[in-house]
């Protein structure tokens, strides 16, 4: 099958042809309809994530066509089905008591093993899946990746976000997108941050009822500000030291802030401000991927018309443009997201 391959960090992803994949017991192998590029694949790609080697071919916001099942998969050969990043093992202590994204067992491939930039992808644990809803397209299904069932995570169990509720975002890149659009649709008043004009007006146009430029000055107190006291919540979607205090310092008392944004390489430890947390009693929550079992809810979200993600969809694009997608996370950024929706191209 043809697959894009890391063989050197911060280089162009290589084009090969490399073995099919095999199907395990519980799992699937799928043919690729899509796969969303996504900052933790840049992570791996520049060398920052710590299980991303050479060799690997990255890749974990998919949509497939299940072409061979296992004995114990669940799943036929013709089903169409959106796969979570996190693939629980189903059977532990933290699966059994509904955190599977917690699983000690999980499997993960775009990181720990071969992922969905390429023809074919071998799921295993394939309980993890969900059946694509009819009419949605395989593109939208893989621009909803890690993305956007992390921020609907992130609002709505972490956070436990509430209408009428002030949202701030810290970077409105993919998951940042995401969170807008979510956090408008559970009835929250949102404020968007970025360092991007074109996506500061993005925000606007989606929803958000003020876009801050974070070069223009202190955030944190405009926000404060604008909402007569600070944010109710606060979601950081880069992952660095100065949106995380930026974050943390826009909060009311007993307000609550949420890391979504991955810290990794030089970020992973970072110097926050203890002092407001404790001067103002802030509860601070980390997030990562969703429970398998919620998909029916944000899907049924989604097809209720309550909200709409077609607007994060930037662009499709082939499988030999996706190392170029990558090396775009380098600097600010354009409104939206990449998806592979050609695998021949």
């Amino acid at each position: 099958m043809r697959a894009a391959v890391l063989r050197e960090y911060r280089k162009d992803l290589s084009i090969e042809q490399v073995a099919d994949p095999a199907c395990e017991e519980d799992g699937v192998v799928l043919r690729t309809l899509a796969c969303g590029i996504c900052r933790s694949d840049w992570h791996g790609w520049i060398g920052h994530h710590p299980r991303v080697k050479p060799g690997q071919i990255p890749g974990h916001e998919y949509c497939g066509e299940v072409v061979e099942a296992g004995p114990r998969a669940g799943w036929k050969p013709g089903d169409l089905v959106i796969a979570p990043f996190i693939l629980a093992c189903g059977s532990c202590p933290a699966c059994r008591s509904g955190v599977s994204n917690t699983c000690p067992d999980q499997r993960l491939p775009g990181f720990a093993e071969p992922g969905a930039f390429a023809e074919y992808i071998a799921v295993a644990h394939a309980h993890n899946l969900a059946r694509l809803p009819e009419g949605m397209s395989p593109v939208l299904a893989a621009g909803l990746g890690c993305r956007v069932t992390t921020a609907f995570h992130a609002l709505t169990d972490r956070a436990n976000l509430r209408p009428g509720e002030w949202l701030a975002v810290h970077g409105t890149g993919g998951i940042g997108l995401a969170t807008l659009l979510l956090g408008r649709a559970l009835g929250a008043r949102v404020i968007a941050v970025d360092v991007v004009p074109e996506k500061l007006e993005h925000a606007l146009a989606l929803g958000a009822e003020a876009a801050l430029d974070a070069r223009a000055g202190d955030v944190s107190e405009a926000i404060r500000d604008l909402t007569g006291g600070g944010a109710h919540v606060s979601v950081e979607a880069l992952g660095i030291a100065q949106t995380t205090n930026a974050s943390l310092r826009c909060l009311r008392a007993l307000g609550r802030h949420v890391q979504v944004g991955l810290p990794s390489g030089p970020h992973a430890q970072m110097e926050i401000d203890m002092s407001v947390i404790y001067q103002k009693n802030l509860a601070l929550f980390g997030t990562r991927g969703m429970p398998a079992h919620k998909y029916p809810s944000l899907l049924g979200m989604i097809q209720a018309g309550l909200v709409d993600f077609t607007p994060m969809i930037a662009r499709e694009v082939g499988l030999s443009k996706a190392g170029a997608e990558l090396a775009l996370f380098d600097g600010p950024m354009a409104p939206g997201v990449a998806v592979i929706a050609d695998f021949k191209g």
